[in-house]
């Protein structure tokens, strides 16, 4: 049979994903885990590209300094699998400028991301021609100045992901100063080099906390965050905001009970951010009473059922494109009971979803300087994504 992919990764030297993308939900998500424990770190990398653990498949090959991992939980043909590899691998360099690497990826994984869900569905290959899907892709990709540059010596990176609370993916012991545009912070600066504050937005944080890596001392004195990360991937600060907050999505639902035996569900959800960004795995958890019989569905975008152990209509949206408006429909019949009805008490309707490179705080990275006292090169590269937390919306 042809490749079933479950899921592919894209992983550095270290081990570190990169970029991934699950397409089936037959495994889990710790199955890059088994990879590194039962692959990598027993060394067996160039003994065979095929490994078999815990009932799922792995096909694996390295590129430049990339490892590329397909898992299957199925039998699939291992030729096909390595034939999309390369091809995709072709295609990349195609958009990147010739190159293909961790620069690469890490500068790209944006436009990566759109081209893994136009040529694989479901877990099945599509069309890899990069003459046909320039016609409709035509973003252009990153080309790190760093990829061309031979070394011979490992670069390490300083990585900052920003969701609701920062992450930072260190590599090596480098020190690390970061500054944000938090209020405190720009006037603490404008105070020491005895000159105004620039114009602009500013956040107000509440609630501060950090990791007992941070010095807080020069956190008192400087208001920069200054710190030497610990091995592996750990969270920087938590903070809390209550103003300026600006919600990725806006859901405007109308329930209308009709009798003791039917409803009519309408949803809008309207993507507030840019028309050139997009939101990915998004999951809209709908209520509907327990004594639901049927429902029949009609929707602008993705798919949608009825979930009767959780008493919702689940409507999901693999990539939701901003300034957009999806809508669904339902008509739902109900049970009908003897007993006499109680009012309906609604609980929220439930979203998930993660939006790469949008904050809803609206907090940014002014800088972020590294220092690496064995004298390596470092790459500095930021990242935001906002993820769903509670995000609920009352009926």
């Amino acid at each position: 049979m042809p490749v079933a992919a479950s899921a592919i990764y894209f992983l550095n030297l270290r081990g570190d994903v990169l970029v991934n993308r699950l397409y089936r939900d037959d495994v889990g998500g710790n199955m890059v885990d088994a990879f590194r424990m039962h692959i990598m770190q027993t060394k067996e990398l160039g003994t065979c590209p095929v490994r078999h653990i815990g009932g799922c498949s792995f096909f694996y090959m390295r590129i430049s300094n990339v490892y590329i991992v397909i898992v299957v939980s199925s039998n699939a043909n291992v030729a096909c699998a390595f034939k999309f590899v390369v091809e995709a691998v072709a295609l990349f360099k195609s958009y990147f400028g010739g190159s293909f690497d961790e620069d690469a990826i890490r500068n790209n994984f944006v436009l990566i991301y759109e081209l893994l869900d136009e040529i694989m569905d479901f877990g099945y290959p599509q069309n890899l021609s990069p003459e046909m899907l320039k016609l409709y892709i035509t973003q252009e990709g990153v080309r790190s100045p760093f990829s061309s540059k031979p070394s011979d010596k490992p670069v390490p990176n300083a990585t900052l992901q920003v969701t609701d609370s920062y992450e930072v993916l260190p590599f090596g012991m480098p020190d690390l100063k970061l500054g944000l545009n938090d209020k405190i912070g720009l006037e603490k600066e404008s105070q020491l080099k005895s000159r105004p504050a620039k114009s602009g937005k500013t956040i107000e944080l509440d609630d501060v906390t950090f990791h007992q890596c941070v010095n807080l001392t020069r956190f008192n004195s400087e208001k920069t965050v200054s710190f030497v990360p610990p091995d592996g991937e750990f969270e920087l600060m938590k903070y809390r905001i209550t103003e300026g907050v600006n919600l990725p999505f806006r859901v405007l639902p109308t329930i209308k009970e009709l009798g003791r035996t039917r409803m009519e569900v309408n949803v809008k959800v309207k993507s507030v951010f840019g028309a050139k960004m997009f939101a990915l795995g998004v999951v809209i958890k709908i209520p509907v009473p327990k004594q639901t019989a049927k429902t029949s569905f009609q929707v602008t975008s993705g798919r949608a059922k009825y979930q009767a152990s959780i008493d919702c209509l689940v409507w999901k949206i693999r990539k939701f494109p901003g300034q957009t408006e999806p809508t669904l429909s339902a008509e739902v019949e109900l049970i009908s009971t003897m007993a006499e009805k109680k009012s309906w008490t609604r609980p929220p309707i439930q979203m998930e979803f993660q939006v790469p490179m949008f904050t809803a705080s609206g907090l940014r990275v002014r800088f972020l300087k590294v220092w690496e006292k064995s004298g390596y090169n470092t790459v500095e590269w930021v990242r935001y994504i906002t993820k769903a937390g509670s995000y609920e919306i009352r009926c």
